[in-house]
């Protein structure tokens, strides 16, 4: 299934990285406002360098981006690549919806022929 051209590496990516809570949470105050990954790892109760790992595999999903503005380096979201997913999961529920109809046709049927 192809979804706005997201491959199936990059949605393996993708929700690889949104399976961990802390990283869900870091898209989310990045997609509210840019932060450096310094302030980021002052939310957390884990070193900076593990918070920094979990920005790399964010980065590496496309759903933020880092960038380095002197010595700091401050990441913001991706919303397209949200959106990207979000895509693919509405088509995956589109597949879903119409079994389901499916199921209620076959049933309809079958109270008709009792």
């Amino acid at each position: 299934m192809v979804v706005s051209q997201l491959s199936d590496a990059e949605a393996d990516r993708i929700f690889h990285s949104l399976a961990d809570a802390t990283r869900r949470d870091i898209v989310v105050q990045v997609m509210r406002q840019e932060q450096s990954v310094s302030s980021l790892a002052r939310r957390y109760d884990m070193s900076f360098a593990a918070v920094q790992k979990h920005v790399a595999v964010l980065e590496r999903a496309t759903l933020v981006v880092k960038e380095r503005r002197g010595r700091e380096q401050v990441v913001h979201g991706n919303p397209e690549v949200l959106r990207k997913a979000a895509r693919l999961l509405d088509a995956y529920e589109q597949i879903w919806r119409h079994r389901v109809s499916s199921i209620e046709e076959i049933l309809s049927e079958e109270e008709k022929c009792q």
